[in-house]
């Protein structure tokens, strides 16, 4: 650990040089040094790491066998140095790249402005770009390159090809009502007094409309009869609110609403449509520095909500 502590970065960035050029001449002429510089640097080097990095080859120099699995470590680290210094330089950039998030409406009302809010305080300049929609849709931009990152579900096998998903945290469906609502008090009732409201439910093409299919198998519902298909939890909210509607929505799109007691679930019994909430992002390209930072935020936002 102390030998670690001694070592500095011009230390590696040197000795680097010298295995490159295989010359002291060159390496200083190219780190502006002159040559006692170079060669007082590497006998520094040689003394931390208690091994000789460098031998005398006839007039010349060559790079010892300790010196090159040392190498390969410092060259590394440089590199990962300079990459770090690079990636903050373009932080800075106020036109640097625009970060293009897909957010389904699982996590578009809690994690992602929250995470946006901390975004902004960070003094991050790379311009924020945040739309909503249907799963496949947004995953089919990500592919496509119109967008840098996907927050919502763990998508099927089917849609996954090209892509990486990153785990966050597990959520479910459920059946919210408004605290108004006449089935509201109810610890139990039969399932066919669905048929008395308007029940709002996922769309064919959403993420989570196989996980409510296979519950009303499950559960022996039978489909309403006053379905209505959306995935606008903007309508929903507003339909909820002011006609009994039922809604059967993932938990986390109405969070809020069921904290401040608005909202209520229904006694339905929805473990089996428990889920992987998370990251999708391409699995060929690499995310910007700004967009790898704003992905870390929404982490921290997903391990401070719990």
């Amino acid at each position: 650990m102390n030998s670690l502590r001694r070592i500095k970065l011009r230390h590696l960035e040197t000795f680097v040089e010298v295995a490159r050029q295989k010359s002291v001449s060159r390496a200083a002429e190219n780190l502006h040094l002159t040559q006692p510089a170079v060669t007082r640097t590497i006998r520094e080097l040689e003394d931390i790491c208690g091994k000789p990095l460098v031998e005398r080859e006839g007039r010349g120099i060559r790079i010892s066998h300790h010196g090159e699995v040392f190498l390969r470590h410092a060259g590394s680290s440089l590199a990962a140095a300079r990459n770090g210094i690079n990636a903050l330089a373009e932080l800075d950039v106020a036109d640097g790249p625009k970060i293009r998030l897909g957010a389904l409406p699982t996590v578009s009302t809690t994690i992602v402005p929250q995470a946006v809010a901390k975004y902004l305080k960070s003094g991050m300049r790379n311009r924020l770009k945040i739309i909503t929609g249907e799963n496949r849709a947004l995953l089919d931009q990500l592919r496509n390159g119109e967008l840098d990152l996907v927050m919502g579900r763990l998508p099927g096998p089917d849609v996954m090809q090209g892509l990486i998903f990153e785990p966050l945290y597990r959520d479910k469906v459920i059946f919210a009502v408004h605290a108004s609502h006449p089935l509201a008090s109810r610890r139990q009732f039969a399932v066919e007094a669905l048929n008395n409201y308007p029940v709002l439910i996922p769309t064919l093409q959403s993420i989570i409309r196989p996980f409510v299919d296979r519950l009303f198998i499950e559960q022996g519902i039978t489909e309403p009869l006053q379905v209505i298909e959306t995935v606008s939890d903007s309508f929903g909210r507003t339909f909820v609110s002011q006609h009994q509607a039922i809604w059967i929505i993932s938990r986390g799109v109405v969070l809020s609403q069921l904290e401040s007691g608005e909202y209520t679930t229904l006694p339905i019994d929805t473990e089996s449509t428990m889920g992987s909430v998370g990251l999708c992002t391409r699995a060929d390209t690499k995310l910007s520095p700004a967009c790898a930072h704003f992905a870390d935020m929404l982490r921290r936002q997903v391990a401070e909500r719990g």
